[in-house]
């Protein structure tokens, strides 16, 4: 068995792999690069050379290429002591055309040239662009820049190295006191006053590594963070774990004693600060508030996160599911060819003919007509707007399962087994419980797993009619952004959750018959 899920899991990581970089060819190669472009409103405001090297470097910032401009190489250059400070500043200024560099600019031009040609870069200069011969046109400064388009495969290497990152107490580059990690049994968040343990660090990105509080699933952690990559406009600058998994809603204040010992009523999450350099001094708020960097903090919200959200509609929605569809699947199945097989049948080909849009308009419309929420409300306490989504999610389930367990129990009343078993003078009710409904669960059960973790994952329809903060809708507004890295992490996301739905199914399923077995022997 041990080794039959290593294997699987082996293969099922490779198939992510492949998945991954197929997507990634499609949005890189094969979807024109300036449709990014559609909706950027900074970049219908630029023009001449600017516009060109705007496009690069967004080109760049949403990992089409590597894009190094001229300015750059010469800071490079400085940082590294190649040059100084003084060769650095008469050289940076490039002529408006090449012709008119001075004798330190070009060569320097040509030590860029050559350097980045050298490394398979394409090097672009753009002469200037002038209105008159003293003024430049809008946009129109001479640029000089390289570029090379980044390959799969180094694309692919960085992205799931960078998948999973480990805090270290060297992250922060300059931090204020002694590096290292503290453990303290009275958390400084609830005044030192309260029982509560947390690992504290100083040099690390987060402060918090470890901390209690009151939010399931109540112990949290910063040390170890996934990293499915960030959004360009979705949500600009988060992270695609951060954005399914943040709360959401309006702010939730309370009484909080910052570390400079200020006490007042905030929405402030003290246990998520991060470090920012600069920042206390930056600011006279953080002045007052804080004794160090680590001033960044998000804000405490009333709402769940869009995958809680989607899995808790999802989940509920899958047991009700399966409470309804069973009982009914082996009614229609013990029933088979009477009324309430017809009726079962007739409800089957109703969800299967009708589109699944027309049918959820049409259970909005009845329930919106019994008074039940049509839309969904964050700031609103009410249960009541989660039955319709609900409703529409299960329906469609309750009718697939009805068929497949009907079609699998009327298989195994026709075979050999039953048969000896009614001669054996055992009664309909004893080969329905113990044999026929015991062979046709199984693969039934193996879908459970795959019902339970699509409730992560959402419903893009039934969420979009409903207005439902779910995860469901992110993949689609991505696309409709042309958010690469958004449609890269939800696509690794939900490769990942398809693997283990698959192992996990083929677990249940062998603890459920023992004949199955994945274990092989030598013969």
């Amino acid at each position: 068995m041990v080794k039959y899920l290593f294997k699987r899991l082996l293969q099922g990581l490779v198939s992510v792999v492949i998945v991954v970089a197929c997507v990634m060819v499609m949005i890189y190669s094969l979807m024109d690069r300036t449709l990014i472009f559609a909706k950027d409103t900074n970049y219908s405001h630029q023009s001449n050379n600017q516009k060109v090297a705007y496009r690069y470097e967004k080109w760049e910032t949403y990992g089409y290429l590597d894009y190094v401009t001229y300015a750059d190489y010469l800071n490079d250059l400085a940082t590294k002591g190649e040059i100084d400070e003084e060769t650095r500043s008469s050289a940076v200024s490039i002529g408006r055309k090449a012709k008119k560099d001075s004798d330190l600019v070009k060569e320097y031009v040509q030590k860029f040239t050559d350097y980045y040609e050298s490394k398979g870069y394409t090097v672009v200069r753009l002469d200037a662009v002038m209105m008159n011969k003293k003024k430049y046109a809008s946009g129109g400064q001479q640029q000089l820049f390289a570029y090379k388009d980044v390959p799969l495969t180094t694309r692919l290497a960085k992205y799931f190295s960078n998948l999973i990152t480990v805090e270290s107490i060297h992250d922060v580059p300059e931090v204020e006191g002694e590096r290292g990690i503290s453990f303290t049994l009275h958390d400084p968040v609830y005044g030192g006053e309260k029982f509560s343990p947390a690992i504290i660090g100083n040099g690390t990105q987060h402060k918090y590594l470890l901390y209690f509080d009151n939010k399931f699933p109540y112990l949290h952690q910063n040390i170890i963070e996934i990293n499915l990559g960030k959004s360009y406009s979705v949500n600009e600058g988060i992270d695609v774990a951060t954005t399914m998994s943040r709360a959401q809603g309006s702010f939730v204040k309370s009484t909080i004693t910052y570390p400079s010992g200020l006490t007042e009523d905030s929405a402030d999450d003290l246990h998520t600060a991060t470090y920012l350099k600069d920042s206390r001094e930056a600011s006279m708020v953080n002045e007052t508030r804080f004794v160090d960097d680590y001033t960044n903090v998000d804000t405490v919200k009333a709402g769940k996160s869009k995958i809680g959200y989607s899995f808790t509609i999802g989940i509920i929605a899958v047991i009700l599911s399966y409470v309804l569809a069973i009982p009914l699947g082996i009614l229609m199945a013990r029933k088979k060819d009477k009324l309430i097989d017809q009726i079962g049948t007739l409800y089957i080909v109703f969800i299967i003919a009708v589109p699944s849009l027309a049918y959820i308009f049409l259970f909005k419309a009845i329930g919106g007509s019994m008074g039940l929420p049509t839309t969904f409300d964050m700031e609103s306490s009410s249960k009541l707007m989660y039955i319709l989504p609900i409703i529409s999610l299960a329906l469609p389930q309750v009718a697939n399962l009805m068929k497949w367990l009907r079609r699998y129990m009327i298989d195994q009343m026709n075979s050999d087994y039953v048969k000896f078993a009614r001669s054996g003078g055992l009664t309909e009710n004893e080969i329905f419980t113990k044999h026929i409904l015991k062979n046709a669960a199984i693969p039934i059960v193996q879908g459970v797993p795959a019902s339970v973790l699509g409730a992560l994952i959402g419903a893009i329809i039934t969420e979009r009619v409903y207005v439902v903060p779910g995860a469901g809708n992110l993949l689609t507004e991505a696309i409709n952004q042309y958010d690469n890295g958004v449609i890269v992490g939800v696509t690794l996301f939900y490769a990942l959750l398809s693997v283990l739905a698959i192992i996990l199914g083929d677990i249940l399923m062998s603890m459920v018959d023992p004949r199955i077995s994945f274990s092989t022997k030598d013969r």
